[in-house]
C-alpha cells in the first residue's frame, strides 16, 4: 500500500469483534454445548480474597444452565443446573443427592457483580460451599443470597465442548 493509498483511501471504521472464550464471554453472545444453542442471559463474577471466577446464564426458551468458568492453577469449566435440595447454614460437611455423598470441599464468603438478568446482584456478598463426590466427576454448588440458599447440580467439561459466537453487543 502506498503513501497515497495511507492518506487517500477509504477508512474501514468496522469495530474490531473480540474472540470470545469462556473467560470474557458477554450477555448477548450464543454458546452452543451439545448440540444446543443458548443465549448468554446473566452473568455474575464472583471474587474472593484475589480468587475471581464467573458464571453465566444460558436460556434456551424456558430451560436455563449456568456455565462457570475459573483460571486456576488450570482453566476449570463445568455445568450447572438448578436442584431442589433443601440445605441450611451452617452448610453440612456432607450432602445426599440422588444417591451419591457429596463432600464440603471448601466454602466462603464472595462479592458479586452481576450482568444482564443477574445486575441486580451486584453489590451483594454470598455465602458459597462448593461440593464434590469421591470420583470427582459431579459437584453440587450451595450459594446463600440471604432470603434463599439456591443448590446447583454441576459436572466438568472442557472447553472445546463449547462453541462461542460473539452477540451484537
Amino acid at each position: 500500500m502506498g503513501i497515497f493509498s495511507k492518506l487517500f483511501g477509504k477508512k474501514d471504521n468496522k469495530p474490531e469483534i473480540e474472540e470470545r472464550t469462556v473467560l470474557n464471554m458477554k450477555v448477548g453472545d450464543i454458546v452452543t454445548y451439545d448440540l444446543e444453542d443458548y443465549e448468554v442471559t446473566g452473568k455474575i463474577d464472583y471474587r474472593d480474597s484475589g480468587y475471581k471466577w464467573t458464571a453465566y446464564q444460558l436460556l434456551k426458551g424456558r430451560d436455563s444452565i449456568w456455565l462457570s468458568a475459573e483460571m486456576d492453577d488450570e482453566l476449570e469449566v463445568g455445568i450447572y443446573k438448578k436442584i431442589q435440595l433443601p440445605v441450611t447454614e451452617p452448610f453440612p460437611k456432607t450432602l445426599e443427592y440422588e444417591g451419591t455423598t457429596y463432600y464440603l470441599s471448601e466454602d466462603g464468603q464472595a462479592q458479586v457483580t452481576g450482568f444482564g438478568r443477574s445486575e441486580p446482584l451486584s453489590g451483594r456478598q454470598v455465602h458459597y460451599g462448593d461440593y464434590i463426590d469421591d470420583e470427582e466427576e459431579n459437584f453440587l454448588s450451595v450459594e446463600n443470597w440471604g432470603p434463599e440458599i439456591e443448590v446447583s447440580a454441576g459436572y466438568p467439561i472442557k472447553e472445546y465442548e463449547i462453541k462461542i459466537i460473539a452477540g451484537s453487543h
